[in-house]
């Protein structure tokens, strides 16, 4: 039988794949951008969403890089400034931050007061708040076991008696 060989394919008519080291001519992202190109198909709301990382990215970077040469800034101009006047900045600091704290440490009592005599008064008034039961079953807890001990004292106060009597008898 005649074997048949298969017509050679013109190199226009196959696909050509495009790896990034292939092609030095469009840079180092040309490769890239024809990987991602090959994956998904480019459509409006994809080159959207890669104008808007690039830009909100590019301003990210250029605020940080402006906060970070002010701050360079004002550390060089500002730092012997503070430096020269730092004996009346430290006790200043230091009242203000002690000031603050007890400031803050009185209205947290405050609400913890507030908040716990709310508790009292409901319980009080009989609504049941949040944890009454634990404090109904504690309150029952500590009078069974103050009848428990008024009981072991009368039953055995009057031996301790008669053993102080017999240890002694002139008392």
């Amino acid at each position: 039988m005649a074997e048949r060989q298969a017509a050679p394919t013109p190199a226009s008519a196959r696909p050509q794949r495009h790896w990034p080291s292939d092609d030095a001519s469009g840079g180092p992202w040309q490769g890239l951008l024809l990987l991602i190109r090959q994956h998904a198909p480019p459509n409006s709301t994809r080159l959207l969403g890669l104008l808007t990382l690039v830009v909100s990215g590019g301003i990210l970077l250029a605020l940080a890089g402006i906060t970070f040469t002010g701050f360079a800034l004002a550390v060089v101009f500002v730092g012997p400034i503070l430096l020269l006047t730092s004996p009346v900045w430290v006790p200043a600091a230091a009242l203000v931050f002690g000031a603050t704290a007890v400031v803050l440490s009185a209205c947290g009592f405050g609400v913890a007061a507030v908040a716990g005599a709310t508790w009292v008064y409901r319980y009080a008034i009989g609504r049941h708040p949040v944890g009454s039961d634990r404090v109904d079953y504690a309150r029952s807890r500590i009078a069974d076991t103050a009848s428990h001990v008024k009981d072991y004292a009368r039953e055995y106060g009057g031996y301790l008696k008669g053993r102080v009597k017999d240890a002694a008898p002139g008392a």
